[in-house]
């Protein structure tokens, strides 16, 4: 199998099980508590351009598979799959959602975060499944604003998305198995 394949599948492996638990999770759940902001969330303002930087997400991630060592692979792939886990029972155990602010401008923005809008689960707020793979594809600061400025989540949702990554991506990295040669080979 190429390298390309192998990230490929890796990806499918690990994103994939998270879409799968998000959207199951979403499906299942009860009603959620609505999470109130805290004072960090109201310094930053509401705003529908920041649905730009939000959506960088969904490029850094194949970046992330893409251009990552190759023995890295196998610890980003089962972080993601963990991250879902961990976040999925949280989602069924404690499900929440937000006081989302209305979006009635017409610009492109306001109509990309629209749709968005109308694709995503307006509960699964905490943790912050975005924000905790934002942490493991290693670029989470700057998307982490975005987040807040959409009003996706809230600043205590982020800081358990980012306790959740980082927490499993250092249990995958101590625990997970470097890859076997024969992995190694099937990689090239």
């Amino acid at each position: 199998m190429n390298n390309t394949v192998f990230r490929l599948r890796q990806m499918l492996l690990g994103w994939g099980c998270v879409g799968l638990l998000y959207n199951s999770a979403d499906r299942w759940q009860a009603p959620g508590t609505v999470l109130q902001p805290g004072a960090i969330d109201r310094l930053i303002p509401f705003d529908p351009s920041a649905v730009w930087l939000y959506l960088s997400f969904f490029l850094l991630i194949p970046v992330a598979y893409l251009a990552c060592p190759t023995e890295r692979l196998r610890w980003l792939r089962t972080s993601f799959q963990l991250s879902a886990l961990a976040a999925g029972a949280v989602f069924m155990a404690w499900p929440t959602t937000l006081s989302y602010p209305p979006n009635d401008g017409n610009s492109l923005s306001s109509s990309l975060l629209a749709a968005l809008t109308s694709i995503d689960s307006a509960q699964n707020c905490f943790p912050s499944l975005h924000m905790a793979l934002t942490v493991l594809a290693v670029w989470g600061l700057a998307i982490a604003f975005s987040i807040i400025h959409l009003r996706r989540h809230l600043f205590i949702d982020l800081v358990s998305g980012t306790g959740l990554g980082l927490a499993v991506g250092w249990l995958c990295h101590r625990f997970v198995k470097l890859p076997t040669r024969l992995e190694e080979g099937a990689a090239t």
